[in-house]
C-alpha cells in the first residue's frame, strides 16, 4: 500500500511494447501515479518488483516465460504489501478467475478508459479490492460453478465467524462495498470495516477479492443466488 507520501508506484507487464507504452503513457497524465518501470513477461516482472519494490504491478495474463498468473502468485507470496491488478483482454476469462486466486487485487479490461485504468490503480493501491458488483462478481461465479470448488474444509472455516461476520462476506461476494453494507444493514461503515478486517484475519485472506473467491468456494454463496 502506498503511503501517500508521493504518487503511486506503478510497474507495468506485458509482453506488448505497445499495450506497455500505451498504459504508460496514459498513467503518466495522473498527478498522483507514476510509471517507474516496465517489464516484458512473468519473469522479468517478478525480478524487477524485487529490485523496485512498486506499490502496484499492472500484470497481463499470458506472457512467454512465466505467466501472468504465476508471476502473480510469486509476487504476492513474497511481497504481501504490493497489489496486483491483472489486465486481460476478454472479461469472462478463466485465467483471471485462477489470477484472484494467486492473490491479484483485482481485473480490468485493456480497453478500459484512461480515467478508469487510474482508478482502479488508485484503488488496489489503496488496499481495497477491484471487485465491481458487475462483471468481476459474475466471473467469480461461473468459474466457482464450473469447477465445483467447494471443500469441506472451507465450510469448517466459515463456522470461525460470527453471524454477522458471515453476512458481511455473503455481501462482500456479492460486490458491495462496505457503505453499501452498511446502508443494507443499518449500521456504520466503521462498524462494517472492523467486521471485514477481522474476517479477512480468521480465514488467512489477503483482501476482498479473496473473501469472495472464498465465499463461493466454501458453498456460502451460491452462484445465481443474489
Amino acid at each position: 500500500m502506498t503511503s501517500g507520501a508521493g504518487p503511486i508506484r506503478v510497474l507495468i507487464a506485458d509482453d506488448q511494447e505497445m499495450v506497455r507504452q500505451g498504459f504508460t503513457v496514459l498513467l503518466n497524465t495522473q498527478p498522483d501515479i507514476e510509471v517507474v518501470a516496465q517489464a516484458v513477461d512473468g519473469l522479468d516482472a517478478v525480478a524487477k518488483v524485487g529490485d523496485i519494490a512498486p506499490d502496484v504491478v499492472l500484470m497481463d495474463i499470458r506472457m512467454p516465460e512465466l505467466s501472468g498468473i504465476e508471476a502473480t502468485r510469486r509476487i504476492t507470496v513474497d511481497n504481501p504489501d504490493i497489489k496486483v491488478l491483472v489486465l486481460t483482454t476478454f472479461d469472462l476469462d478463466e485465467y483471471v478467475y485462477e489470477a484472484l486466486r494467486a492473490g491479484a487485487s483485482g481485473f480490468l479490461l485493456k480497453d478500459a478508459s484512461a480515467d478508469k485504468l487510474a482508478e482502479a490503480v488508485r484503488v488496489v493501491a489503496a488496499g481495497d479490492a477491484l471487485l465491481a458488483p458487475g462483471i468481476t462478481r459474475r466471473l467469480i461465479a461461473e468459474f466457482s460453478r464450473l469447477r465445483g470448488t467447494r471443500r469441506a474444509p472451507l465450510k469448517q472455516r466459515v463456522g470461525d465467524l460470527t453471524e454477522r461476520e458471515t453476512e458481511v462476506l455473503a455481501l462482500i461476494a456479492q460486490g458491495l462495498s462496505n457503505a453499501e453494507i452498511a446502508e443494507q444493514l443499518v449500521v456504520a461503515e466503521q462498524t462494517v470495516k472492523t467486521h471485514v478486517s477481522r474476517i479477512l484475519v480468521k480465514l488467512g485472506l489477503r483482501d476482498r477479492t479473496q473473501a469472495a473467491v472464498f465465499a463461493y468456494e466454501s458453498g456460502l454463496v451460491r452462484p445465481g443466488a443474489h
